[in-house]
Protein backbone atom coordinates (compact mmCIF):
# COMPACT_ATOMS: atom_id res chain seq x y z
CA UNK A 1 0.00 0.00 0.00
CA UNK A 2 1.46 3.45 -0.91
CA UNK A 3 2.16 5.69 1.55
CA UNK A 4 -0.40 8.37 2.98
CA UNK A 5 0.15 11.55 1.68
CA UNK A 6 -0.79 15.20 2.97
CA UNK A 7 -2.41 17.67 0.80
CA UNK A 8 1.09 19.37 0.80
CA UNK A 9 2.47 16.04 -0.86
CA UNK A 10 4.96 14.97 2.01
CA UNK A 11 4.62 12.15 3.83
CA UNK A 12 2.23 11.64 6.76
CA UNK A 13 4.31 9.24 8.06
CA UNK A 14 7.27 11.76 8.81
CA UNK A 15 7.50 12.37 12.29
CA UNK A 16 6.56 15.61 13.76
CA UNK A 17 8.80 18.25 15.25
CA UNK A 18 6.98 19.73 18.83
CA UNK A 19 8.26 22.39 20.14
CA UNK A 20 7.36 23.12 23.75
CA UNK A 21 7.22 27.48 24.69
CA UNK A 22 7.57 26.93 28.45
CA UNK A 23 7.03 30.38 30.10
CA UNK A 24 6.31 32.88 27.33
CA UNK A 25 7.06 36.65 28.31
CA UNK A 26 3.08 37.81 28.83
CA UNK A 27 1.64 34.99 30.75
CA UNK A 28 1.44 35.71 34.08
CA UNK A 29 1.25 33.44 37.61
CA UNK A 30 -2.39 35.50 38.15
CA UNK A 31 -3.41 33.37 35.59
CA UNK A 32 -2.13 30.28 35.89
CA UNK A 33 -0.42 29.51 39.45
CA UNK A 34 2.01 26.65 37.30
CA UNK A 35 3.35 29.00 35.18
CA UNK A 36 7.81 28.43 35.42
CA UNK A 37 9.76 31.67 36.83
CA UNK A 38 12.72 30.68 38.01
CA UNK A 39 16.13 29.92 35.88
CA UNK A 40 15.25 26.26 38.22
CA UNK A 41 11.94 26.11 37.43
CA UNK A 42 12.11 26.96 33.58
CA UNK A 43 14.67 24.17 33.19
CA UNK A 44 12.90 21.54 35.04
CA UNK A 45 9.84 22.47 32.65
CA UNK A 46 11.92 22.21 29.76
CA UNK A 47 13.16 18.48 30.72
CA UNK A 48 9.80 17.42 31.73
CA UNK A 49 8.32 18.59 28.24
CA UNK A 50 10.84 16.88 26.92
CA UNK A 51 10.11 13.37 28.98
CA UNK A 52 6.51 13.93 27.42
CA UNK A 53 7.44 13.93 23.68
CA UNK A 54 9.26 17.55 22.86
CA UNK A 55 12.13 17.62 20.71
CA UNK A 56 12.43 21.42 21.24
CA UNK A 57 12.03 23.94 23.80
CA UNK A 58 11.52 27.88 23.72
CA UNK A 59 12.74 29.95 25.77
CA UNK A 60 12.17 33.04 27.74
CA UNK A 61 13.73 34.10 30.69
CA UNK A 62 11.66 36.01 34.25
CA UNK A 63 13.06 38.51 36.61
CA UNK A 64 12.78 35.61 39.69
CA UNK A 65 11.69 38.19 42.42
CA UNK A 66 8.86 39.60 39.99
CA UNK A 67 8.31 37.40 37.76
CA UNK A 68 7.96 40.23 35.10
CA UNK A 69 10.15 39.46 31.64
CA UNK A 70 13.90 39.57 31.78
CA UNK A 71 17.25 39.42 29.07
CA UNK A 72 19.41 38.93 32.18
CA UNK A 73 22.32 36.54 30.70
CA UNK A 74 22.66 35.09 33.58
CA UNK A 75 19.43 33.72 33.89
CA UNK A 76 19.57 32.43 30.08
CA UNK A 77 22.74 31.01 31.08
CA UNK A 78 21.64 29.16 34.11
CA UNK A 79 18.91 27.38 31.94
CA UNK A 80 21.05 26.89 28.92
CA UNK A 81 24.04 25.03 31.33
CA UNK A 82 21.30 22.87 32.89
CA UNK A 83 19.98 21.37 29.42
CA UNK A 84 23.49 20.88 28.26
CA UNK A 85 23.93 19.33 31.66
CA UNK A 86 21.13 17.00 31.63
CA UNK A 87 19.81 16.75 28.11
CA UNK A 88 22.31 17.30 25.58
CA UNK A 89 20.01 15.92 22.24
CA UNK A 90 17.45 18.42 23.45
CA UNK A 91 16.95 21.54 21.38
CA UNK A 92 17.57 24.69 22.49
CA UNK A 93 15.37 27.74 21.30
CA UNK A 94 16.49 31.00 22.86
CA UNK A 95 13.86 33.89 22.35
CA UNK A 96 14.85 37.39 20.50
CA UNK A 97 11.47 38.96 20.75
CA UNK A 98 11.91 41.17 24.02
CA UNK A 99 13.49 44.57 23.16
CA UNK A 100 10.87 45.41 20.42
CA UNK A 101 7.93 47.17 21.59
CA UNK A 102 7.12 51.18 21.03
CA UNK A 103 4.53 52.81 23.25
CA UNK A 104 4.02 56.43 21.92
CA UNK A 105 3.45 59.31 24.28
CA UNK A 106 0.02 59.70 25.44
CA UNK A 107 0.29 63.80 24.38
CA UNK A 108 3.17 63.54 21.89
CA UNK A 109 3.39 60.21 19.62
CA UNK A 110 6.99 61.08 18.54
CA UNK A 111 7.90 60.63 22.18
CA UNK A 112 8.19 57.04 24.27
CA UNK A 113 5.88 56.54 27.26
CA UNK A 114 7.64 54.60 29.74
CA UNK A 115 6.04 50.61 28.77
CA UNK A 116 8.55 51.51 25.85
CA UNK A 117 11.12 48.76 25.50
CA UNK A 118 12.98 49.50 22.06
CA UNK A 119 16.76 48.12 22.51
CA UNK A 120 19.62 48.31 20.05
CA UNK A 121 19.69 45.24 17.57
CA UNK A 122 22.44 44.02 19.03
CA UNK A 123 21.56 44.05 22.32
CA UNK A 124 18.40 41.91 21.95
CA UNK A 125 20.72 39.11 21.15
CA UNK A 126 23.47 39.18 22.91
CA UNK A 127 22.74 36.20 24.83
CA UNK A 128 23.14 34.63 21.16
CA UNK A 129 26.39 35.50 20.80
CA UNK A 130 27.07 34.46 24.45
CA UNK A 131 25.38 31.00 24.59
CA UNK A 132 25.02 29.99 20.77
CA UNK A 133 21.91 28.22 21.37
CA UNK A 134 20.60 25.68 18.39
CA UNK A 135 18.29 27.72 17.47
CA UNK A 136 16.74 31.25 18.32
CA UNK A 137 13.33 33.40 17.55
CA UNK A 138 13.97 36.12 15.09
CA UNK A 139 10.61 38.56 14.76
CA UNK A 140 9.83 39.86 10.97
CA UNK A 141 7.11 41.62 12.52
CA UNK A 142 6.11 45.14 12.85
CA UNK A 143 2.26 45.73 13.75
CA UNK A 144 -0.06 46.58 16.41
CA UNK A 145 -0.21 44.80 19.25
CA UNK A 146 -2.91 45.50 21.56
CA UNK A 147 -2.17 49.82 22.13
CA UNK A 148 1.97 48.86 21.68
CA UNK A 149 3.32 48.77 18.79
CA UNK A 150 6.11 46.24 17.74
CA UNK A 151 8.68 47.21 15.79
CA UNK A 152 11.33 45.47 13.86
CA UNK A 153 12.94 47.25 10.86
CA UNK A 154 14.13 45.46 7.76
CA UNK A 155 17.60 47.14 9.06
CA UNK A 156 17.05 46.00 12.31
CA UNK A 157 16.91 42.76 11.42
CA UNK A 158 19.72 42.22 9.21
CA UNK A 159 21.80 43.57 12.21
CA UNK A 160 20.63 40.63 14.30
CA UNK A 161 20.38 38.21 11.69
CA UNK A 162 24.62 39.06 11.71
CA UNK A 163 24.71 38.58 14.89
CA UNK A 164 22.90 35.38 14.47
CA UNK A 165 24.67 34.03 12.04
CA UNK A 166 27.79 34.29 13.30
CA UNK A 167 27.30 32.63 16.22
CA UNK A 168 26.46 29.44 14.55
CA UNK A 169 22.58 29.67 15.63
CA UNK A 170 19.82 29.18 12.94
CA UNK A 171 17.28 31.93 12.84
CA UNK A 172 13.94 30.33 13.31
CA UNK A 173 11.56 33.44 11.26
CA UNK A 174 8.60 33.99 13.28
CA UNK A 175 5.77 35.68 11.00
CA UNK A 176 2.70 37.15 12.08
CA UNK A 177 0.94 38.30 8.60
CA UNK A 178 2.00 37.97 5.13
CA UNK A 179 4.16 40.96 4.87
CA UNK A 180 6.89 39.06 7.20
CA UNK A 181 6.90 36.39 5.05
CA UNK A 182 7.26 39.15 1.93
CA UNK A 183 10.17 40.48 3.93
CA UNK A 184 11.41 37.11 4.99
CA UNK A 185 11.79 36.58 0.73
CA UNK A 186 13.38 39.27 0.29
CA UNK A 187 16.23 38.90 2.92
CA UNK A 188 16.86 35.60 1.88
CA UNK A 189 16.81 36.67 -1.95
CA UNK A 190 19.79 39.79 -0.78
CA UNK A 191 21.31 37.09 1.33
CA UNK A 192 21.05 39.37 5.08
CA UNK A 193 19.27 35.24 5.13
CA UNK A 194 19.98 31.72 4.58
CA UNK A 195 17.45 30.19 2.76
CA UNK A 196 15.37 28.39 1.82
CA UNK A 197 14.70 28.99 5.61
CA UNK A 198 12.93 27.98 8.91
CA UNK A 199 9.54 29.83 9.64
CA UNK A 200 7.42 29.99 12.80
CA UNK A 201 3.98 31.23 11.40
CA UNK A 202 1.97 32.98 14.61
CA UNK A 203 -1.68 32.88 14.54
CA UNK A 204 -4.45 34.24 16.42
CA UNK A 205 -2.19 37.16 18.20
CA UNK A 206 -4.37 40.44 18.11
CA UNK A 207 -4.25 42.32 14.67
CA UNK A 208 -2.09 39.52 13.33
CA UNK A 209 -2.66 36.21 10.86
CA UNK A 210 -6.58 35.05 12.45
CA UNK A 211 -6.19 31.44 13.26
CA UNK A 212 -7.89 29.74 10.07
CA UNK A 213 -7.27 27.00 7.61
CA UNK A 214 -7.31 29.62 4.83
CA UNK A 215 -4.77 31.92 6.82
CA UNK A 216 -2.18 28.92 7.49
CA UNK A 217 -2.57 27.93 4.08
CA UNK A 218 -1.77 31.60 2.53
CA UNK A 219 1.54 31.88 4.72
CA UNK A 220 2.26 28.29 3.48
CA UNK A 221 2.28 29.41 -0.15
CA UNK A 222 4.48 32.38 0.48
CA UNK A 223 7.40 30.62 0.88
CA UNK A 224 9.75 28.51 -0.60
CA UNK A 225 8.25 24.83 -0.88
CA UNK A 226 11.64 23.46 0.30
CA UNK A 227 11.37 25.35 3.38
CA UNK A 228 10.88 24.09 6.93
CA UNK A 229 7.84 25.06 8.77
CA UNK A 230 5.81 25.22 12.04
CA UNK A 231 2.72 26.98 13.37
CA UNK A 232 0.87 27.46 16.97
CA UNK A 233 -1.87 29.72 18.07
CA UNK A 234 -2.70 30.99 21.05
CA UNK A 235 -5.59 30.54 24.06
CA UNK A 236 -8.72 28.03 23.08
CA UNK A 237 -6.88 28.10 19.71
CA UNK A 238 -3.91 26.72 20.94
CA UNK A 239 -5.15 22.80 20.26
CA UNK A 240 -6.99 22.79 17.28
CA UNK A 241 -3.91 25.01 15.59
CA UNK A 242 -1.93 21.68 16.54
CA UNK A 243 -4.35 19.32 14.20
CA UNK A 244 -4.31 22.01 11.31
CA UNK A 245 -0.91 22.33 11.25
CA UNK A 246 -0.55 18.93 11.06
CA UNK A 247 -2.85 18.09 8.48
CA UNK A 248 -1.41 20.26 6.60
CA UNK A 249 2.75 19.07 6.99
CA UNK A 250 3.77 21.23 8.92
CA UNK A 251 5.27 20.89 12.69
CA UNK A 252 3.47 22.07 15.80
CA UNK A 253 4.27 23.81 19.25
CA UNK A 254 2.22 24.03 22.44
CA UNK A 255 2.98 25.47 25.84
CA UNK A 256 1.82 27.55 28.73
CA UNK A 257 3.13 30.65 26.38
CA UNK A 258 0.27 30.26 24.25
CA UNK A 259 -2.47 28.69 26.80
CA UNK A 260 -3.11 28.74 30.09
CA UNK A 261 -6.07 25.90 29.76
CA UNK A 262 -5.77 21.83 29.07
CA UNK A 263 -9.40 21.97 27.91
CA UNK A 264 -12.14 24.62 28.62
CA UNK A 265 -12.38 25.45 32.29
CA UNK A 266 -9.45 23.54 33.77
CA UNK A 267 -5.74 25.22 34.11
CA UNK A 268 -3.05 23.25 32.62
CA UNK A 269 -0.96 21.69 35.81
CA UNK A 270 2.56 21.95 33.33
CA UNK A 271 3.87 22.07 30.07
CA UNK A 272 4.16 18.47 30.18
CA UNK A 273 0.53 18.19 30.74
CA UNK A 274 0.40 20.04 26.96
CA UNK A 275 2.65 18.61 25.59
CA UNK A 276 1.43 15.43 26.49
CA UNK A 277 -2.19 16.09 25.05
CA UNK A 278 -0.89 17.63 21.77
CA UNK A 279 1.67 13.98 21.14
CA UNK A 280 -2.03 12.48 21.87
CA UNK A 281 -3.93 14.67 18.58
CA UNK A 282 -0.91 13.99 16.37
CA UNK A 283 -0.87 9.92 17.39
CA UNK A 284 -5.00 10.03 17.03
CA UNK A 285 -4.48 11.65 13.61
CA UNK A 286 -1.82 9.14 12.72
CA UNK A 287 1.23 10.54 13.17
CA UNK A 288 4.80 10.23 15.53
CA UNK A 289 6.50 12.71 17.50
CA UNK A 290 9.97 13.15 16.14
CA UNK A 291 12.84 12.10 18.53
CA UNK A 292 15.45 15.15 19.48
CA UNK A 293 17.61 13.31 16.84
CA UNK A 294 14.97 13.26 14.02
CA UNK A 295 14.45 16.94 14.39
CA UNK A 296 18.14 17.74 14.81
CA UNK A 297 18.39 15.63 11.10
CA UNK A 298 14.99 17.23 10.07
CA UNK A 299 16.29 20.45 10.91
CA UNK A 300 19.85 20.13 9.65
CA UNK A 301 21.49 20.78 13.43
CA UNK A 302 24.72 19.71 15.32
CA UNK A 303 23.83 16.48 16.94
CA UNK A 304 24.15 18.00 20.57
CA UNK A 305 22.77 21.70 22.32
CA UNK A 306 26.80 21.47 23.75
CA UNK A 307 29.46 24.09 21.98
CA UNK A 308 31.71 22.94 20.02
CA UNK A 309 34.20 24.86 18.04
CA UNK A 310 33.52 28.42 17.09
CA UNK A 311 31.81 28.18 13.41
CA UNK A 312 33.32 28.90 10.31
CA UNK A 313 33.20 32.22 9.35
CA UNK A 314 33.80 31.22 5.42
CA UNK A 315 30.29 29.22 5.15
CA UNK A 316 27.78 31.09 2.73
CA UNK A 317 24.45 32.01 3.77
CA UNK A 318 23.53 30.25 0.57
CA UNK A 319 24.02 26.72 1.79
CA UNK A 320 21.30 24.53 2.38
CA UNK A 321 19.70 24.67 6.14
CA UNK A 322 20.24 20.83 6.03
CA UNK A 323 23.53 21.20 5.76
CA UNK A 324 23.21 22.28 9.26
CA UNK A 325 25.84 24.46 11.26
CA UNK A 326 29.65 24.79 11.63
Amino acid sequence: MADAISETGMPMDRPTILTCAVTGNLTTREQNPHLPVTPTEIASACLEAAEAGAAAVHIHVRDPASGQPSMALDLYAEVVETLRRERPELIINLTTGPGGRFVPSEHDPKRYAPETTLLPPEQRVAHIAALRPDICSLDLNTMNSGEQVVMNTPANVRRMARVIRAAGTVPELECFDTGDLVLARQLINESALQGPALYSFVCGVRYALPFTTEALQLARSLIDPRALWSAFAIGRHAFPAVAQTWLLGGHVRIGLEDTIYLERGRLARSNDELVAKARRIVEDLGGSLATCAQARELWGLRPTNRLVAAPSATRTLSEPLSQGIA
